[in-house]
């Protein structure tokens, strides 16, 4: 499970701002983000400006609903052990992914909220 110290950030960025009509409105199109939210939407899309990142993420989201083990990165991405430990670490810290220790091996989930946030953000539309 996610326990990357960001959850009450993590809840803050996936409540949208009311205009008061009932319509809720995320997207940079509507309005200036405050520092705290261009704070954290900022770390995020640091963590995935990384071509290794974007690998690894890519390859667990392939997975849908199901965790993927550390063990299961190195060999389809052509790196070692400790490349999916940092880059994995980067990406739990950012709020991306859950990590869930099951013994020795860490197993690895998206977090689809964050990234319907993100969608939301970004779209200019």
């Amino acid at each position: 499970m996610y326990d990357g110290g960001m959850s009450a950030a993590l809840e803050e960025l996936v409540v949208c701002p009311d205009h008061g009509d009932g319509r809720e409105c995320c997207s940079l199109s509507c309005g200036p983000l405050d520092t705290s939210r261009a704070q954290r939407l900022a770390v995020m899309l640091k963590a995935l400006a990384d071509p290794t990142r974007l690998r690894l993420l890519s390859h667990i989201a392939s997975q849908g609903c199901e965790s993927v083990c550390a063990c299961d990165l190195t060999g389809p991405l052509g790196v070692n052990q400790s490349t999916v430990s940092h880059h994995t670490t980067k990406l739990v810290d950012a709020g991306l992914l859950a990590r869930e220790q099951r013994g020795k091996w860490a197993y690895y989930t998206v977090i689809p909220a964050v990234f319907q946030e993100l969608r939301s953000v970004l779209d200019l539309g």
